[in-house]
């Protein structure tokens, strides 16, 4: 295999990982591991939002390459199947025809379903609202407001809004919905079913990534993931602060 087909293939693997919300420490190792099965030396760099990669053979023909991730999101079993992958080649080394088929298929296998998603979502915030001290009631409509916040955010993503208004919007109907239904069953915790409604949109991968990233001495990388993680949380506050906002103009 040259010197080119094997950059495709380290390439081809940063991105799938990268794109589906791998740490940066599992890209950089996944990358030279795979450059170093096929006895090609390598350097990489990788950023939250793409990354370099210089491969060089032992005839001293040098290739590089840049890859800018536009779209991220957070897909553990697509980062699992590429991780394995990558690994598989230890043991076996694949062709480069094979090589790319299987990395493919890895980027082209079906996500979850819609409805498994929506429903998903609304189970998160039912356990969340009972942890927090919720009523049964209390949890069984964060449940639904959940599901709801989730299609609406599906929905603003359709349109390229930029993040923070994204989960600004999706903080505030939160608060917006459960304020309205506390309004209509007097029995309702509004609190406990704001919390259950917006813990699917908490940044826990990214938070939980960037303190990984610190702690494998990415401080850059972990910065701008934590940076960017205290966005999300800030816009998902504000939305939930106007919406309190205009509940006391409603009393």
């Amino acid at each position: 295999m040259n010197i080119k087909e094997v950059m495709d293939i380290a390439s081809f693997s940063g991105e799938i990982l990268l794109s589906s919300g791998a740490e940066i420490y599992r890209v950089e190792d996944t990358i030279t591991r795979i450059c170093n099965t096929y006895g090609v030396h390598c350097e990489c760099f990788v950023m939250p939002t793409g990354f370099s990669l210089t491969v060089r053979n032992k005839n001293g023909d040098v290739l590089s390459n840049v890859k800018r991730i536009r779209q991220r999101s957070v897909d553990l079993h697509r980062v699992e199947m590429v991780n394995t992958f990558s690994r598989r080649l230890l043991n076996e080394r694949a062709s480069y025809k094979e090589a790319m088929e299987e990395l493919n298929r890895i980027k082209n296998m079906p996500y979850f379903s819609y409805n498994l998603q929506i429903i998903s979502s609304g189970f998160v915030a039912f356990g969340f609202a009972k942890l927090f001290g919720g009523s049964f009631l209390d949890s069984l409509v964060a449940f639904v407001i959940s599901m709801f916040i989730f299609y609406i955010k599906d929905n603003i993503q359709k349109y390229g809004f930029f993040q923070f208004l994204e989960f600004f919007l999706s903080g505030l109907m939160a608060g917006v919905l459960s304020i309205v239904v506390a309004k209509l069953i007097h029995y309702i915790n509004v609190d406990k079913v704001i919390i259950g409604a917006i813990m699917t949109l908490v940044p826990g991968v990214a938070i939980t990534n960037g303190i990984k990233d610190a702690l494998y001495g990415d401080f850059i990388s972990s910065f701008a993931r934590l940076i960017e993680a205290s966005f999300i949380a800030i816009a998902i506050g504000l939305g939930v602060g106007v919406s309190l906002i205009l509940q006391l103009s409603w009393v």
